[in-house]
């Protein structure tokens, strides 16, 4: 006699708490944010990298700090003895691919990702246990404070490219040997240094139990809270070199026409264990910070390299996505089918080098910045262009480099101009002009001044 098959009951399932679904159409507005990323990094002289979604769990135990270890999803595989940890964030991984290849790779060697992370923590608006996270990093190099502004710049470029300005969005700035030189000055022991950052650190979200740990230690919180409203009157940390580099950073970031978007501010600490000096967040009215990083000088030797200057940041996009949405920023329709047809600037448009003559080594960075953030059209907003617009620049950015040699030596900086292929070379001859040599066709330009580079070089593309 014949048994009828077992009826199966059927089953309904739901995504894990804390991940996300990509139809078609979240896939797009997914698209919009990862190509402003990948168009901003790139324009910036970033080349992309990735690695492994996993790795073994002491990458992220050596040094992260308590709040990574706490949030990490490891596993270990049946009847294997590693025990691995989905990746939390990509900067233990960068470290250890650097230190793999030092010495063969460029200084500085600049470096973005953008992929998923994971992280086991309560859901709630802008944090998932999955999300996408844009990386930059600056790598080695013989100017650390030109790594700090440049892993910044491309920060705040990706919220301008979003339509999103200084009255919204800003770049806060801080170095934690500010904050451990005070900690010294009023008699924490060194010991207790990295708990001090870790008080610091989440202050704003409890002050009032934080304040509490602050007295524990014996530290007056109205003392701390003078220095935190006006550093530079503080006398135990008034003429430190941490807080002169701070200041310095700012400084660069005004040079490079950056002024409105950045401010001091001495309450920020973040909390990677890793981090060694300069650090900064990007925060938005109403959100949480939007992208956070700094300077982790000791990770690469940390992981087998040679002793190394590093500096990074990380922006999710579910923040991102947030913020954007909230303000209408967010293209739909056709408008967001038209933004992601554009063009990704894969080659270099001009490589900027200079003759050391007049004045003209101080003009590379200024010229750099203002060729990769390009020219909008007067009164684009009044008139309605959107962001994303066709209309909203007179002079588009451009993907723009530099030389960061020492060497003045024309040749061997044409030679690093065409090794990147790009398609102009802008040997600048003084303060206020250059040479325009285009690389394909042979041909130059000389005695151009440096405000008009951008609209030639983007009437010859």
């Amino acid at each position: 006699m014949n048994q009828k098959p077992e009826k199966q009951t059927k089953r309904s399932f739901q995504s894990p708490k804390g991940t996300r679904d990509f139809y078609p159409q979240e896939m797009l507005r997914r698209r919009y944010i990862v190509d402003a990323w990948r168009r901003v990094a790139l324009r910036h002289g970033f080349e992309e990298i990735d690695g492994p979604t996993f790795e073994h769990l002491d990458l992220y135990t050596v040094k992260s700090g308590e709040g990574i270890i706490s949030e990490l999803f490891s596993f270990q595989r049946a009847g294997g003895e590693d025990v691995y940890a989905l990746r939390p964030e990509f900067t233990p991984t960068l470290a250890r691919m650097y230190a793999a290849r030092a010495r063969q790779l460029p200084q500085p060697t600049k470096w973005f990702c953008v992929s998923n992370f994971f992280r086991a923590e309560r859901p709630q608006r802008g944090r998932l246990r999955e999300f996408f996270q844009w990386n930059c990093d600056v790598i080695a190099g013989e100017d650390a404070e030109d790594g700090d502004v440049e892993v910044i710049h491309a920060a705040i470029a990706v919220m301008s490219d979003c339509g999103l300005d200084a009255s919204v969005v800003s770049a806060h700035l801080n170095d934690r040997r500010v904050l451990t030189a005070w900690a010294a000055q009023n008699g924490i022991d060194p010991s207790r240094h990295d708990e001090f950052l870790r008080i610091v650190d989440v202050r704003a979200k409890n002050p009032a139990e934080c304040d509490a740990r602050l007295r524990a230690m014996s530290i007056d919180p109205g003392a701390f809270g003078a220095l935190l409203a006006s550093p530079t009157d503080s006398a135990d940390i008034s003429d430190s070199s941490s807080l002169r580099s701070v200041l310095a950073a700012r400084r660069r970031l005004s040079g490079a026409g950056l002024d409105e978007w950045a401010t001091i501010d001495l309450s920020l600490a973040r909390g990677l264990a890793y981090y060694t000096g300069m650090v900064f967040e990007v925060i938005a009215q109403g959100e949480r910070a939007v992208a956070g990083g700094g300077r982790y000088d000791n990770l690469i030797e940390l992981f087998g390299g040679p002793p190394t200057p590093a500096c990074g940041f990380g922006m999710g996009d579910v923040v991102l996505a947030n913020l954007l949405e909230d303000r209408g920023l967010m293209p739909e329709g056709r408008e967001l089918l038209e933004a992601l047809s554009r063009p990704m600037p894969l080659r270099p448009d001009v490589f900027v080098v200079s003759t050391g003559k007049d004045g003209a080594d101080e003009q590379v960075v200024p010229l750099v910045a203002r060729l990769r953030r390009g020219e909008e059209a007067e009164g684009w907003r009044e008139r309605g262009v959107r962001p994303w617009g066709a209309g909203r620049y007179s002079v588009p950015p451009l993907h723009a480099r530099r030389s960061y040699k020492q060497t003045k030596n024309i040749g061997k900086l044409l030679g690093d101009a065409g090794a990147c292929h790009a398609r102009f070379c802008v040997i600048i001859e003084n303060s206020e002009r250059c040479t325009l040599k285009d690389l394909d066709r042979g041909e130059q330009s000389e005695g151009v001044a440096l405000a008009e580079v951008g609209a030639r070089v983007s009437a010859a593309r």
